[in-house]
């Protein structure tokens, strides 16, 4: 067991955040990470577990130890007609996952193409884009129970999967470490998504008419890298607020003052609303606030200009919850995880 004290966080995090952690630990066997646990040097230690850093803004140092998951390894748990039922583990880079699934042929997650973080983190955000969710393919996952070092598996149902939520983002937070997931994606018959956002306009340009697996994870890689910002350049934490669902009547009042506002009904009678759009509206679009401020391209999204601190980025997302309540009466929430 290798202990990194005063462990610099700038690295580790896509927002380039300056943080320092009392100590570090990288885990890549189920071992590894038992015997961590049960080290009597980190008993009663606050811990806080972290893959690829991309849904995190660090707002103080971490008075604690961070584990880096680094679980490796895809492999195929069995095939059945049409499908295939694949594992990751949970130290994935996700986008490699995709990547792999893309060019076996593996159909279902290829509208998920780029989004940032480590495949531990899928389920327990229920990472979603262009109309797919993981929770559409998701088969089962297993986790360390961290009071006895039990693994724990769970299926669809016990994850109680909802909008960028999960059990592990609400009951069983700091319980449970994500161990490995496994998805049941299509071999035949793809269900392919190409009516969200701007696929069905970029495929065009293309002249593809009947797309394949690949040409739609290419589709969506291009728009998302014409809309967000790489981390590598520009520090950031792809979409910091979630689309917020409202009750039907809210979303009617919008729609009679704004007739062109993205408004997307559900059958329980209440609606999602674009954040991004809302964000727009308020005139946050490309504001810069010191060294961090709202992407000239996508108002979902904060970056760090470079020298930010992560309470310079908090109160600017403050400032942008208050402005969008107070014009819409709506209330935002983020995505991104405050520590």
């Amino acid at each position: 067991m290798k202990l990194e004290r005063h462990a610099d966080l700038k690295p580790l995090n896509t927002f380039g955040i300056a943080a320092t952690a009392a100590a570090l630990a990288r885990f890549s066997s189920v071992e590894d990470l038992r015997e961590l646990l049960a080290s009597p040097e980190l008993s009663g230690v606050k811990r806080l577990v972290l893959g690829g850093g991309s849904n995190v803004l660090f707002t103080q140092d971490f008075d604690g130890l961070v584990l880096l998951n680094e679980l490796p390894g895809i492999e195929v748990v069995r095939e059945e007609e049409g499908h295939v039922v694949v594992k990751a583990g949970a130290g994935v880079i996700w986008h490699e996952l995709v990547m792999h699934a893309v060019g076996q042929g593996w159909g279902g997650i290829e509208n998920l193409s780029l989004i940032p973080g480590k495949v531990g983190a899928a389920p327990m955000q229920n990472i979603g884009a262009y109309g797919v969710e993981i929770k559409d393919c998701f088969e089962s996952l297993e986790a360390l129970r961290v009071s006895d070092g039990e693994i724990v598996r769970f299926t669809k149902t016990e994850c109680a999967f909802g909008y960028r939520e999960s059990f592990f983002k609400r009951a069983g937070k700091d319980r449970f470490i994500i161990l490995s997931v496994s998805l049941r994606l299509t071999t035949a018959n793809h269900v392919l998504r190409t009516d969200y956002g701007n696929i069905k306009d970029e495929l065009s340009r293309g002249g593809i008419a009947t797309p394949t697996i690949r040409q739609v994870s290419d589709a969506v890689i291009a728009i998302r890298r014409s809309k967000l910002p790489d981390p590598a350049i520009l520090g950031n934490a792809g979409s910091f607020f979630k689309n917020p669902v409202v009750p039907g009547d809210v979303a009617e009042r919008i729609r009679a003052e704004h007739p062109n506002a993205p408004i997307y009904p559900s059958s329980d009678g209440q609606a999602k609303l674009a954040a991004g759009w809302l964000i727009e509206q308020c005139g946050w679009k490309g504001k810069r606030a010191g060294a961090c401020g709202v992407h000239e391209r996508q108002a979902l999204v904060l970056v760090n200009h470079g020298g930010a601190i992560g309470k310079e980025v908090y109160d600017l997302s403050e400032a942008v919850l208050r402005s969008v309540h107070k014009r819409f009466g709506v209330e935002l929430e983020r995505e991104v995880n405050i520590i």
